[in-house]
């Protein structure tokens, strides 16, 4: 059985570690795929197999940008649709997004394959790295239109609720790539095609798996004529846009680095191909820290989004304490570990009989007290990026993202190692720099958006309903009450509770519902009859409400107004169910009176307020709520008045 999560009211710590970690998971087992890759082609080709993984690496991020873009936006529309109850528009979103996926990644693959020897030189390749180059890229691109494919129906089978059939997809490839890679390279001497050519077989056997669960997709059944192209196609690449970005950067600044490593290397004892190498394995090593943070706070994400949505504010600040917390432990571990063990970082990626193993090494101490200085520092960017992105402002998000990698290194790289002519020391040490003034600024951001979480109101709601003594000595009796938005239905009810000496409740209902259900007292009196929230939240809404009415009946006799409360009740014992009406001419007289309405806006205000009611209870119910087959008494409180309304209550019930 599916398990279930009250992200609402669960612990943070159980919910953290429930989502979190089989997305950290998923997200170290890509890095996972490159790094293995780049251990035993560096110990079994050199320095120049571990430069010519490094040049194909921009691929393997354009590849992973155009998953995300696909595969995230397809995964938001999926849950999007499927909240709206829109089944129909969920399926065609899902299959006409895989259709697309296979489209593009096959038309990736292509253009690249033909365009891979100009492409190589654009991403840093030097002359003794290009036939390396070239041989590991050809087959790696024959691997792309796999890896872009599982990639997106791995996003999709997340958002299907099936996570651990992503992560279980993603570890079988991985292993089956950690076993081929020796065997390809030492055993059958095939160097670094035989490196991509085991990371090609197990990104092949991840896609069969992939496939294997679309016919096993629970929120939908997809047909085949989901599978054309539509336009949820645009709905989808919208949602994926922020991924993609996120992905474009990175390329970006790989493709920098590469190019600046070549260029100022080639100036120093080092020469071209070594700080390129170099570059590479410690950016793969450090894609796990990036990976780890990465992983927690996406993790977080349905936790603060639920949250944010259900005002729950204080669990939302809890949150992203404990989310920046476990961030900056990883931050600071990590930043050890590269001062502190450089060499032995560097050592798993090179033969110390390798010629170029001294400068390897130097020059990795030197990238890892330099440019890696301030790593730990990182966490707060990529934490602010996604968090700010959990609270529903991509545009700031992208961002921050953009902050770190392009707004403030690539400048910086240029002024120091030119401006300043530090060649090579200037890029690296742009780096510490760059991380350094990014915490400062995606700290200000975060500060910001935390205060912003406690200026909203989190007192419960304190206006409560009439305390009336029981005094009732009849038998048990429950009175539902459903009304028209002006007709008096809740001054009827009261007068009827104080009538028969029985509990009243409206307004206390907000209340019971908030804690049952984990929501503020302000979301549940903003939403509770109204759909304006986030379907998740609504239906968790009407189930607590639900929930509470029953706890109610069972309690004993009581005057309920609202909440669906004749159709929650319809099949029990000793229910009156009643359903009060009256003229415009009253309504508007109601409402301007009481309400303190314009009698200009009184109008439009009672038709807005019961068409919402109508649709909230046609939501739910699937039926009417005027129908009058629904209920056991109908009255017009507009011919007799609210106290005689509740006296002809009072009187059927006491000779009933």
């Amino acid at each position: 059985m599916k398990k279930e999560f009250d992200l609402g009211r669960d612990k943070i710590n159980k919910l953290l570690i429930s989502f979190a970690i089989p997305c950290v998971i998923s997200m170290l087992i890509n890095s996972v795929y490159n790094i293995v890759d780049q251990i035993f082609i560096g110990k079994g080709v050199g320095t120049l197999g571990n430069a010519a993984t490094n040049v194909i690496f921009p691929l393997v991020i354009l590849a992973n940008a155009i998953a995300g873009l696909i595969g995230n936006g397809a995964a938001a529309n999926l849950s999007l649709k499927l909240g709206e109850k829109k089944e129909t528009e969920a399926r065609a979103s899902i299959g006409s997004s895989i259709t697309l996926t296979f489209i593009v990644s096959i038309l990736f693959a292509v253009l690249a394959y033909i365009f891979l020897p100009k492409l190589v030189y654009m991403f840093g390749c030097t002359e003794n790295v290009y036939k390396y180059a070239i041989s590991y890229g050809k087959i790696i691109l024959v691997g792309a239109p796999f890896m872009i494919i599982y990639s997106v129906l791995s996003s999709i089978i997340r958002a299907d609720g099936n996570p651990k059939y992503s992560m279980i997809m993603l570890v079988v490839g991985a292993i089956i790539n950690i076993v081929l890679d020796p065997i390809f390279i030492f055993g059958f001497n095939m160097g670094v095609f035989g490196g991509g050519l085991a990371t090609v077989i197990g990104q092949v056997i991840s896609f069969i798996i992939a496939l294997c669960y679309l016919p096993k997709i629970k929120s939908v059944k997809l047909e085949r004529e989901d599978f054309k192209i539509n336009n949820s196609v645009l709905r989808t690449l919208s949602l994926g846009l922020s991924s993609f970005i996120t992905q474009a950067t990175i390329l970006v600044l790989f493709v920098f680095m590469n190019n600046m490593m070549t260029k100022f290397g080639a100036m120093s004892k080092y020469g071209a191909d070594i700080p390129l190498s170099v570059y590479g394995v410690i950016s793969k090593i450090n894609s796990l820290y990036i990976s780890f943070v990465l992983g927690v706070s996406i993790g977080a994400q349905p936790i603060i989004g639920f949250n944010y949505g259900a005002g729950n504010l204080e669990r939302v600040k809890e949150t992203l304490r404990k989310v920046l917390t476990i961030n900056f432990v990883v931050g600071i571990i990590f930043n050890l570990i590269f001062i502190l063990f450089p060499e032995q970082i560097a050592g798993i990626f090179i033969s110390n009989e390798d010629i170029s193993y001294a400068l390897f090494m130097e020059f990795a101490k030197l990238m890892c007290h330099s440019f890696l200085l301030a790593c730990a520092l990182n966490a707060m960017e990529m934490t602010t990026s996604i968090v700010v992105q959990s609270l529903g402002n991509v545009v700031k998000a992208t961002a921050v993202s953009f902050i770190r990698q392009i707004i403030l290194f690539i400048p910086l790289a240029f002024l120091l190692s030119m401006g300043f002519n530090l060649g090579l020391n200037g890029i690296l040490y742009a780096g510490c720099l760059a991380d350094s003034l990014t915490f400062v600024i995606a700290s200000i951001i975060f500060i910001g958006e935390y205060k912003k979480l406690g200026i909203y109101s989190t007192k419960e709601n304190e206006e409560n309903d009439a305390v009336i003594p029981k005094t009732y000595k009849g038998k048990k009796i429950v009175v539902t009450i459903s009304r028209e938005y002006g007709s008096g239905g809740r001054y009827v009810g009261e007068l009827l509770a104080k009538n028969l000496g029985i509990p009243f409740y409206d307004k206390n209902l907000i209340i019971l519902s908030a804690k049952e259900s984990g929501l503020t007292t302000e979301y549940v009196k903003k939403n509770e009859q109204t759909l304006e929230g986030p379907q998740t939240t609504d239906d968790l809404l009407y189930i607590a409400t639900t929930k509470v009415i029953e706890k109610l009946y069972k309690k004993g006799s009581c005057v309920i107004v609202g909440r669906c409360g004749n159709f929650i009740l319809k099949n029990k014992k000793d229910v009156l169910k009643v359903y009060l009406y009256s003229s415009l001419d009253d309504k508007i007289n109601r409402v301007t009176k009481y309400y303190n309405i314009d009698k200009d806006k009184a109008l439009n205000t009672i038709n807005k307020v019961n068409k919402e009611r109508k649709k909230h209870y046609k939501y739910y119910t699937n039926t009417i709520l005027d129908d009058y087959n629904n209920y056991d008494l109908v009255l017009d409180v507009s011919k007799f008045g609210v106290e005689k309304t509740a006296d002809i209550i009072s009187n059927i019930i006491k000779n009933s």
